[in-house]
């Protein structure tokens, strides 16, 4: 059974700092291509920053130079630090797991439960 589940969200200042976890399972991890999206409420889920196979990344604008996103293959994880964060950075953020033809294509592949991080003085 395949399953994407996310962890390491939860109430933050802004200016603070986390790490967000996507342990995954049920299929052959190093083949795919990882995202991370995020949907606050009353908007459109967007894609936040993406993976590839080769370890190549890409981010939103909006996060560009204060999120990183990393994959642990021997231990079939994605990883997104989230450093100087921002209210509008607070969102429902879900893993994402796409075949490689699928990279560019909205809500494909799997999909985690998602995981709360709110951004709040």
């Amino acid at each position: 059974q395949v399953q994407l589940v996310e962890s390491g969200g939860g109430l933050v200042q802004p200016g603070g700092s986390l790490r967000l976890s996507c342990a995954a399972s049920g299929f052959t991890f190093s083949s795919y291509v990882m995202r991370w999206y995020r949907q606050a409420p009353g908007k459109e889920r967007e894609l936040v920053a993406i993976i590839f196979s080769t370890a190549n990344t890409n981010y939103a604008d909006s996060v560009k130079g204060r999120f990183t996103i990393s994959r642990d293959n021997a231990k079939n994880t994605v990883f997104l630090q989230m450093n100087s964060l921002k209210p509008e950075d607070t969102a429902v953020y879900y893993c994402n797991a796409v075949l490689p033809t699928n990279w560019g294509r909205k809500n494909a592949g799997y999909w985690g439960q998602g995981t709360q991080v709110t951004v709040s003085s």
